[in-house]
């Protein structure tokens, strides 16, 4: 279903209709500064869980192939699209020639020091940064943000508060974890990470491919 004819049908009848985690939620009434964040994936899944765009369902995208997993809470932002004004700014950032974004909403890491059992739900976290990363040449930032009032890592403002292990391990993460038991290149690049200012500005701009593509 599309974006659009869900939204007219959700309109008529609200009460019957599960909100699409997309198109159906709101960034929230403060974003970019505090973002509502719909989690997929948690440290202790060993399978990849990712959206169905069609659905609004979680589905598995693939078993992790090796026993790394997920470092943080991981997931996208509702309304959101890595289009055409992702690719731009990431093209004038790293100058590698013309990028296009992924397609997809924009991913985002969520720290905390509190164990969440599972995916499929929405918490509230504040940007402080992210990653430039580009996968098979395509723009696929990665928004690090903390959990709103989190105990151990809520006082963190911005990158530069993240101890530097804390950032090695995502950017190792994000680095290896799409290669494969049989050897396959790897074609996740980070191209530089990026503090919470520029991270407004990601998710901002994100917004606006978000509303051109679903016009």
């Amino acid at each position: 279903m599309k974006a659009n004819s869900y939204s007219a049908a959700a309109k008529k009848s609200p009460s019957q209709f599960k909100a699409h985690p997309w198109h159906g939620v709101s960034l929230g009434e403060k974003w970019p500064e505090e973002v509502t964040s719909f989690i997929e994936v948690v440290p202790n899944d060993t399978v990849k869980y990712e959206l169905d765009k069609e659905t609004g369902l979680l589905k598995v995208d693939r078993p992790q192939a090796f026993s790394n997993i997920y470092p943080t809470l991981y997931g996208m932002l509702p309304q959101t699209y890595c289009g055409r004004r992702i690719g731009e700014l990431c093209t004038r950032h790293t100058g590698l020639g013309e990028i296009q974004g992924d397609g997809d909403p924009l991913d985002i890491c969520v720290l905390t020091e509190k164990i969440v059992p599972h995916g499929d739900i929405l918490l509230t976290a504040r940007p402080i940064g992210g990653f430039r990363l580009i996968d098979a040449g395509k723009a696929d930032d990665k928004i690090i943000a903390v959990l709103l009032d989190d105990a151990m890592h809520g006082y963190w403002n911005d990158l530069q508060d993240c101890p530097p292990g804390v950032l090695k391990r995502l950017e190792h993460f994000f680095l290896t974890y799409k290669q494969m038991p049989e050897g396959r290149e790897k074609t996740c690049w980070l191209a530089g990470n990026y503090d919470k200012k520029e991270a407004f500005r990601v998710i901002k701009l994100a917004h606006e491919d978000y509303l051109e593509h679903f016009a």
